[in-house]
């Protein structure tokens, strides 16, 4: 654990106060509550949820990093524990026994600044890119054998990168007459090399890493896994909190709430119930101008707060 990079954690106050705004209607307030830190990274919003706990409550977190893991073994308190999982094993606690679940999703500044993690195109590193370094394949094994299609398709899915096909061809043309990429510095340059124009104040290579981090990871599916487990774990009057950095999340995450923030009818039975609406959406927040100002790698930053709701239509008789 190398205690030289930091991380600040993004809308620190606003998720926790978020998380707790409501106590669960169907328990007292007195009766103990569980909450979920989906994504414990370096225990930023977990340890200030402890501090606001009642005696009785209890936090489970997630995490696959195992860094992490070894940061949160410094939390000693009895209230808490985690699992060294992705966040998509939230569906395997008991339905309806959680009162909040938080995802900030992404990556962390350690996971950044650590060369040997492989997620940066500014350090010399092995092109990794795992979160979870004792399983999976790495970046660099996958390009060793992955073919112009495959490669394109990620890139442009979910890099959202308009010079896909170019960088996927100059990639196995270097494996063809080079040998395989297995550094980021290599494959950084090879895109700077092959993408003429890109947005001013952005790096070449930054949606490439990125399409290869999401993919590597399987990150947005198991976000889509992960909202879905939220409907089962929550209990009513039970709070979602996700902090998304990039669009591709952040579409996942409005159109998960949108979509069960209403009553839907099935126009093939109009006398059928309609399927029920399963959460009130409530606040969407971006970091405030000091934040941004303070943490530059805020700036993208969106969170999105929804309420489990009864599992009432909304529909009088």
């Amino acid at each position: 654990m190398h205690s030289g990079w930091t991380h600040t954690t993004v809308l620190l106050g606003e998720a926790v106060d978020a998380l707790l705004g409501v106590v669960p209607p169907a328990a007292p307030a007195t009766a103990p509550r569980v909450f979920v830190d989906a994504t414990f990274g370096r225990g930023g919003h977990s340890r200030l949820l402890l501090s606001k706990l009642g005696a009785q409550d209890q936090l489970i977190a997630f995490d696959k990093d195992p860094e992490a893991l070894a940061h949160a073994a410094t939390l000693t308190d009895a209230r808490f524990s985690i699992r060294h999982q992705g966040f998509s094993h939230l569906a395997e606690l008991p339905q309806g026994s959680v009162a909040g679940v938080l995802l900030d999703l992404g990556i962390s500044s350690p996971q950044i600044d650590n060369p040997a993690r492989g997620f940066s195109f500014r350090f010399e590193g092995p092109l990794d890119m795992r979160m979870d370094t004792t399983r999976g394949t790495s970046v660099a094994e996958w390009l060793a054998d992955a073919d112009v299609g495959q490669i394109t398709e990620v890139i442009r899915e979910y890099g959202e990168e308009r010079f896909a096909g170019p960088i996927a061809k100059a990639i196995v043309a270097r494996r063809q007459a080079r040998g395989p990429l297995v550094s980021t510095t290599e494959l950084a340059q090879l895109v700077a090399d092959t993408v003429k124009t890109r947005e001013s104040g952005q790096n070449p290579a930054t949606r490439t890493f990125q399409a290869f981090r999401i993919f590597i990871n399987a990150e947005l599916e198991e976000l889509q896994q992960a909202l879905e487990a939220s409907l089962h774990v929550l209990q009513p009057g039970g709070r979602l909190v996700v902090i998304s950095f990039h669009s591709l999340e952040d579409r996942i995450v409005k159109q998960f709430i949108a979509k069960h923030a209403k009553a839907v009818f099935d126009r093939r039975a109009p006398f059928a119930a309609p399927h029920v609406m399963q959460f009130q959406a409530l606040a969407r927040l971006k970091p405030s101008e000091a934040e941004v100002a303070a943490n530059p790698r805020a700036r993208s930053a969106i969170m999105r707060v929804a309420e489990r709701t009864a599992g009432v239509s909304g529909v009088s008789a």
